[in-house]
């Protein structure tokens, strides 16, 4: 069993969201999930996806596959998390 960290969508026309899904290589773009992971809006401004790291990482252990667009944003989410682990919290007075 072929495991793939993809997207799947579950917004309507004009209003695109996604979800962050391991399933099965062979299964339909909508079809059932292993897991879901976390949720992409590319309207949004600011951050627009949402990714379990801990799971994504889990995932990828054990063999699943990003598709080419996931791999891309694991590579965001991670760069986004060490920068907000690299800047110093601001002193409490």
């Amino acid at each position: 069993m072929a495991l793939k960290i993809r997207l799947s969508k579950v917004g309507s026309v004009h209003q695109p969201l996604y979800r962050v899904v391991v399933a099965e290589a062979r299964s339909r773009r909508d079809g059932a999930a292993v897991e879901n992971l976390g949720t992409y809006r590319p309207g949004d401004k600011g951050s627009p996806i949402k990714i379990n790291m801990e799971r994504v990482e889990y995932w990828l252990s054990k063999g699943a596959t990003p598709t080419n667009t996931m791999h891309a944003m694991i590579k965001k989410a991670r760069r986004a998390a060490a920068a907000v682990a690299a800047t110093p919290a601001p002193a409490a007075s």
